[in-house]
């Protein structure tokens, strides 16, 4: 700011002046002393500081810890990167940029192998070669050209060689060199038996090595190619401040679970449980010298309560409402507090996507089909899995339960998606189409009352009389009991009765056998499924998914829906690059589950965030994970004026 300094007097000379009769007199003049001014102070410029708030307490900022939401959203402010998901892209943050093969930073060699060799075989099992051992020689992609190893003959491979080259210049937030040696220090811990999290790349990985201070390269085992190897990069941990521990106890230790260092735009400065985190900025942040971040401080404040952190919003205790907050419910009085210039409202889909699962093959099936003491096969015909589907009215559940704000998907991949097949069968809502294809099923009106449920007449497997009331497995979530309620009505217009179950959270995801869902004990169950990688997942609905007793009741694919086609359509993509023809393969995926529906996508998860008016550089991508990735841009004030 400028220093305004008003101007003095520069002096003064008194000078007498006497009569001419006078005698005459020597005066000395007097000189005034000019006074040296006193500088004004230049103006120390206000704290900015800037208040996000969360919906739960973090339950560790440990990054391998068991994250929630609200830990994810603090870390994004203590650590940058490595990479951020941007409309389903990496975009690099401290590398260089994302290998690619194109770019020749990724690529496939062969390698040679032998008998007790380590490799992935076509399966996509980690096992030691041996007689038997079907695996895919170099050059192969899918079952089609795989081999049966003999036990004794060498035999090459593919193996993924990917290089990561980070920023010059990267430091931790205490002035420390942050070098490649702290990425394959990260690797070591979350290779470590005790700590949480899957061990299944570190499994496939042979070799994290560091070629120099800035690069490092990625060895992924014979037989294992990759489609996200872009992503097999470990984010750095600071090696000179937490060595000293061993990886079971970063787990509790105050240095790596409460205040740990990072490379981001903030300090973690304090934690007050159950109240409130308190950052700084970090003046050794690698985008410091772009004024980055716009803020001094950062406060985290906890409001368990949704309605308490939408006052906090309007009363200005809030900056940001942060998606843990839980503000699914809200929408509606967001909307209105956006109209009335009081909030700005965000939403986007998120990678969760609401299933309605249909239980094609129940547990008590898995020792063959015995029509006296199993249930009937609703669903063995898919005729009968696409009329339910046609009568359900999910855009209902959309427009009202949702707001008109997601979309009703038609397959396991959100319509935006690149890898998207827009040319695959589809459901839209059509009761009409519906009683027509139930009455070609056998599924009859005998009495001529659409208010009441059909009866099974010619059937497959369903006893004559029949009446077609299923049994629906869901939680006891206020949006839950809204999406039942629509369904019932719409399934009453084709003639379908429901017995809507209500259970917690844990009765219902209850691992098998007593566990309906997992235990494969139901006939129509919602249930919401996601992960992070922007690989489509057709996996879920394979055979090798279903939860049974001879994996422990562990799977995704609860309809138990078996299909040849599908699986082997389904494995040829799951070892390919975006390079290899049989990517490709993901469409025709795509199209064999939609002719089968096993399942029913109804709705992709919302996420819901809001800000104070006149905020900038906050948005929400359905792609990313967090929403606070941008954290270092987020102002307010002049520099949000257009």
């Amino acid at each position: 700011m400028k220093n305004f300094i008003k101007a003095l007097l520069p002096f003064l000379i008194l000078a007498l002046t006497l009569p001419a009769c006078a005698p005459e007199v020597t005066v000395t003049p007097f000189v005034a002393r000019t006074p040296t001014p006193t500088p004004l102070a230049t103006p120390t410029p206000a704290i900015r500081s800037l208040n996000v708030c969360l919906g739960e307490e973090p339950t560790t900022l440990y990054p391998y810890g068991n994250l929630n939401s609200a830990a994810r959203s603090v870390l994004s402010a203590i650590y940058d990167g490595p990479m951020d998901v941007v409309d389903y892209g990496y975009e690099a943050i401290i590398l260089e940029k994302a290998p690619s093969l194109e770019d020749g930073d990724a690529q496939v060699t062969p390698i040679t192998v032998n008998a007790g060799s380590e490799v992935v075989d076509s399966s996509g099992n980690l096992v030691l070669l041996d007689t038997g051992v079907k695996v895919r020689p170099s050059g192969c992609r899918s079952d089609d050209c795989a081999i049966t190893y003999d036990g004794s003959s060498s035999l090459q491979m593919d193996q993924m060689v990917v290089t990561f080259t980070m920023l010059e210049g990267l430091m931790w937030s205490d002035g420390a060199p942050l070098t490649t040696s702290d990425s394959i220090y990260s690797f070591g811990i979350a290779s470590n038996e005790t700590t949480p999290g899957s061990k299944f790349l570190v499994d496939r990985t042979a070799t994290y090595e560091a070629a120099d201070e800035q690069t490092i390269q990625w060895w992924g085992k014979p037989g294992f190619i990759d489609p996200d190897y872009y992503t097999n990069f470990w984010m750095p941990l600071p090696e000179h401040a937490w060595s000293e521990f061993p990886p079971d106890q970063l787990l509790q230790v105050d240095v790596s679970s409460q205040l740990p260092l990072g490379w981001g735009p903030y300090i973690i400065d304090e934690w007050e449980a159950g109240q409130r985190l308190h950052l700084i900025k970090n003046l050794n942040y690698f985008r410091a010298g772009s004024g980055l971040p716009k803020f001094d401080e950062l406060t985290f404040l906890i409001f368990p309560e949704a309605e308490a952190a939408v006052s906090a919003l309007v009363d200005g205790t809030c900056d940001v409402l942060d998606p843990s907050t839980r503000l699914d419910g809200q929408v509606g009085l967001l909307q209105q507090l956006q109209l009335d210039n009081q909030a700005d409202l965000f939403t986007a889909q998120t990678m969760v996507m609401e299933w309605l699962g249909m239980g094609i093959a129940p547990a008590s099936y898995d020792d063959g089909f015995d029509a006296k003491k199993d249930r009937p096969d609703y669903f063995g015909d898919k005729r009968t899995r696409q009329a339910i589907a046609v009568c359900l009215d999910r855009q209902k559940v959309v427009d009202t339960v949702l707001f008109g704000l997601s979309q009703v998907p038609d397959s396991y991949l959100p319509s935006d998606h690149p890898l998207h097949n827009a040319n695959i069968q589809t459901y839209e809502f059509n009761p009409v189409s519906g009683n027509q294809i139930l009455e070609q099923v056998g599924w009859l009106d005998q009495d001529n009352d659409p208010s009441t449920p059909r009866q099974a007449f010619t059937v497959t497997n369903v006893p004559v009389n029949t009446p077609l009331v299923l049994n629906y497995f869901t939680t006891s979530a206020t949006q839950r009991h809204q999406v039942a309620e629509i369904f019932a009505q719409s399934l009453a217009e084709c003639g379908i009765g429901l017995n809507v179950i209500y259970s917690n959270a844990a009765d219902h995801y209850a691992q098998g056998p007593a566990g309906p869902l997992f235990g494969r004990q139901f006939d129509l169950a919602e249930y919401a499924i996601g992960v992070n990688s922007l690989e489509p997942q057709c996996s879920w609905f394979t055979s090798a998914q279903i939860p049974s007793e001879s994996n422990h009741w562990v799977g995704t694919n609860m309809s138990g829906y078996e299909n040849s086609n599908f699986d082997a359509a389904c494995q040829k993509t799951l070892q390919t690059v975006s390079t290899d023809p049989e990517y490709t393969f993901h469409q025709e995926a795509q199209a064999i589950f939609a002719a089968d529906i096993p399942a029913i996508p109804l709705y992709l998860r919302l996420k819901v965030a809001a800000t104070r008016p006149g905020f900038c550089g906050f948005t929400l991508d359905p792609s990313s994970s967090s929403a606070l990735a941008d954290i270092e841009t987020f102002d307010y004030g002049a520099a949000c004026e257009p």
